[in-house]
């Protein structure tokens, strides 16, 4: 290799690229961001069950979290969104559903509000809204210190799931929670996902979108659904899951599975439909 000439300038580039696995190799591509708790992990309890022949899912890591735990970065929705839209670019993905779980769910909001051509269909499992999150002080001051706190991780993820889980698995979601993520990311991702607000940027959005909420979960419920993202998005859909908190995932695996895939196998038969009424030969005149 010749050495560069005296004076030169060489620039070296490195970009940032998502961690991220590949799971099925469907035409139908999807993007599946984790939530403020947890990598992409948090989506193991699915994967066994996915329908890989119909979709290709790309499971992320997001800045702080996983695989990218000490990535530097602003650690904001904005962030995040940019990120996603490059690993899709990287992938060859010119169109790609979302899915997003709490903090992703916002994320995959951002990625809708700065790209919605892009977008088949977009699906929150009790999704952060595109608004801002209010707190009362005592409760802002559980959510901020539970960057260090383990004992308060392990109290919001109580309340999220109505307080009637194993005492066993609520201490494995700290663990995993705790050895997946980053303490100053943790924290800088609160004043993201609960701070910012960009429901003007999706207000009047016409890409599909199902919120998927759960019963037990009172930080996120169906009436929050309603006065946001049902209002926000005009082919907005919103499901229930009776018996499940925030962690769907973990919950109620096959009932998340369900109606995600249900909802996104939508699109699919919609533009069947649409090719197969373009491919008919006109009717003739009577």
């Amino acid at each position: 290799m010749r050495a560069p000439s005296p004076g030169a300038i060489v620039a070296v580039v490195t970009a940032f690229i998502l961690p991220h696995e590949l799971h099925g190799d469907g035409a139908h591509k999807v993007l599946a961001v984790h939530g403020w708790f947890a990598d992409r992990s948090a989506y193991a309890p699915v994967l066994p069950d996915l329908d890989t022949d119909a979709f290709q899912y790309a499971l992320v890591d997001l800045r702080g979290y996983g695989e990218a735990k000490d990535a530097v970065g602003s650690y904001t929705t904005a962030e995040g969104a940019a990120d996603l839209l490059d690993l899709a670019d990287r992938l060859g993905w010119e169109r790609f559903s979302l899915v997003g779980h709490s903090m992703g769910g916002k994320v995959a909001q951002r990625v809708v509000a700065l790209a919605p051509h892009r977008v088949r269909r977009l699906v929150g499992v009790s999704p952060v809204p595109a608004s801002a999150l209010p707190f009362p002080p005592e409760q802002w001051e559980l959510f901020a210190s539970a960057a260090h706190l383990a004992d308060n991780r392990r109290t919001i993820i109580d309340l999220t799931t109505g307080g009637v889980r194993p005492a066993a698995w609520l201490d494995r979601m700290v663990t995993r929670s705790l050895a997946r993520s980053d303490v100053k990311a943790f924290r800088a991702w609160l004043d993201s996902w609960a701070g910012e607000d960009f429901h003007d940027r999706v207000e009047g959005c016409q890409v599909p979108a199902l919120a998927v909420v759960g019963a037990l979960d009172p930080a996120l419920p169906a009436d929050l659904m309603r006065q946001t993202w049902l209002t926000w998005f005009t082919r907005g859909e919103l499901v229930e899951l009776p018996g499940v908190g925030h962690y769907a995932a973990d919950e109620a695996p096959l009932d998340l599975i369900r109606a995600v895939e249900d909802f996104l196998r939508a699109d699919d038969a919609a533009a069947e439909t649409a090719g197969a009424e373009a491919s008919q030969p006109p009717a003739a005149d009577a």
